[in-house]
This record gives structure tokens, sequence and C-alpha cells, in this order.
């Protein structure tokens, strides 16, 4: 099938959320795309969207996103503009994107995935063994906090919302001691001079998809099907079904810790999981290895493993 290309006067329409990060995000797709079929960059539109996650007086009120909605908080609006046939695509943080779409649209392409790691920031510190007793500790992350407390109970942790630049600005001004981010988030931004350590993932294992960016389309637009299909990496596709195999079977939500992390080596796949109580009180984790073909059922069985350890009760939210 012959493709009819975008052009200047016909341009792709590619949504996004208006965060720095999330338009370099869309920027890359829109390089990789315009290099896969020769393309300038006026060929493309980018639309910023502004989501639910975005409202400023949220951000600046510190307030929990459990306390507002789910992972969807990211992603409604975008997904209601491309539905309506406002926007072709939408560029995501796939860590941000519920395990199932909206009817008559699917999450089927990935850009080769960035660093996994989290980041520790601080302008003073280098970990978080270094952290004093009774350290304030900001996170709007329910997984950072709950991992946080069970290496650290002693630690005071609190809300720590917004933006890359934003959650910077909060450290400055004294708000915490430190701050998590991803290195994945800080390499795309170019932010050599943020104060970032990274923490291997044995150390703290990362959410399900970090540093990895989705791209959503309709289902029966076949023109922005085969445009994405020449930019998707295999490799990183072929983790996240692990991963988000492993959230689906968990139910994964915003008010769920829960960490995971898919590698290939050879013909090899391992997946690390875990699952916390809210209150860091206990933390039960899974490691396994098979075959790239089994990632799905790899991810389903270890949930069901987890969920069993865990039993009844054991994702209650503890304040």
């Amino acid at each position: 099938m012959t493709l009819t290309l975008p052009n200047p006067d016909s341009p792709l329409k590619i949504g996004t959320r208006g965060s720095p990060l999330a338009l370099a995000q869309a920027y890359e797709t829109r390089q990789r795309l315009g290099s896969a079929f020769d393309l300038p960059d006026d060929a493309f539109e980018i639309v910023v969207i502004k989501t639910t996650g975005d409202n400023r007086a949220m951000i600046d009120a510190d307030r929990p996103l459990k306390e507002i909605g789910n992972k969807g908080l990211f992603t409604k609006e975008i997904e209601e503009a491309m539905l309506r046939g406002a926007i072709d695509i939408a560029v995501h943080s796939t860590k941000d994107m519920p395990v199932k779409q909206p009817e008559g649209l699917v999450l089927d392409t990935f850009l080769p995935r960035e660093d996994v790691r989290d980041a520790f920031i601080s302008p003073k510190l280098n970990s978080i063994h270094d952290l004093p007793q009774g350290a304030v500790v900001g996170t709007s992350s329910l997984r950072r906090r709950a991992q946080l407390l069970n290496r650290r109970p002693d630690l005071e942790v609190v809300e720590f919302r917004g933006n890359v630049q934003t959650r910077l600005k909060k450290l400055a001004d004294g708000v915490a001691d430190c701050t998590f981010l991803a290195m994945a988030g800080i390499r795309r931004l170019n932010m050599e001079d943020v104060p970032a350590t990274a923490i291997a993932p044995e150390q703290m294992l990362p959410a399900i998809a970090q540093g990895t960016i989705g791209i959503e389309r309709r289902n029966d637009d076949s023109r922005a099907a085969g445009m994405l299909e020449a930019i998707h990496d295999t490799e990183t596709g072929q983790r996240l079904v692990a991963e988000r195999a492993l959230l689906a079977a968990l139910d994964g939500s915003c008010e769920t810790p829960i960490a995971g992390l898919a590698e290939i080596q050879g013909d090899t796949l391992r997946l690390r999981g875990e699952v916390l109580r809210p209150d860091g009180s206990e933390a039960i984790s899974e490691d396994i290895s098979g075959t790239i073909a089994d990632a799905a059922e790899m991810g389903r069985k270890m949930a069901e493993s987890l969920l069993r350890k865990a039993g009844p009760g054991f994702f209650d939210w503890r304040n």
C-alpha cells in the first residue's frame, strides 16, 4: 500500500501535553518520522492540549494524584481530541498510560527506550543513604513514596507535584531536602546542570514503562499506522508486553505502588516486579526469566504470584 504522506499544506497533527518534557518527546517523534520519510518539520503540526493533570492550581497545591483521578489524568483530553479528529497521533510518556485504551484507539508504537533509572536529586547529597534522620523528601509518586519508606521509615515524605522545572524550584525553595525524577526526562531535556545521581534498579525498581515514549493512534487510520510502523522499536515493544501485562493483571492505578522492569539479553527476557504496601511497611518482589515469546504470560503469572503472596487488603491506603 502506498502511503499518502503529510505535507506543509496538510500536516500530520501530533497531540501532546505542553510541559517541556512532553514537547521534547513530541519533537523527537516528529524528527524520527521526518527522517524515516524525508519530510520537513512543517509537514507536521504540534498540537498542545491541556489535560486535567496539568491544572496549575492542583500542582501548586500539591494535591495527590490519587485525589484527582487515575492514570487518565494526563491522557483523557488528548484522546478525546484524537477521537474527534482534531489530531492524528498522540505522544505520551508510556508510564502515564492506562493499560486499556478507549474504544477506537490503539497504543502499539514505542520509540527506543531511554535510561530506565530513577534519579536522586539534591544540591548537597548523593543518595538516600546520605539523608539525615527525619529528612524531608518530596515526591508525587506512590511507588517512590512506598519504596523510600520501606528502606528509610524515618523519612518524612511530602507531596511534590509538577514538571521537572517546577519540582526543581520547590527543591531550591527548601520545601524538601531532596526529590526524585526519572533519568530519562533529565536526559531528554539535556539538563546536565541538574544535581542528579542515578539509582540502580536493584536499589529502586523503576515504574513500569519508565523511560519509554508511546504513540497512540486511531485503529482505523491506516496512514498513521503505516508511518508509525517505520519508527517503532521492536525490543522496547517486547519489553513493554511483559511490563504492561504485569501492570494489567495487578490492576495498576495511581493508588497502587507497583514497580517493574523487563530486560532482554539475546533470546531471554528477564522480568522483575515489586508491589509494596502504600505505607512502605512491606515489599514483595519477584525476578523471573523466560523467552521473549512468553513475555505476556510471564507478566500475568508474576502478577498472580505477587497477589497471592500479598493477600487481601495489601494495597489499602494508610496515612
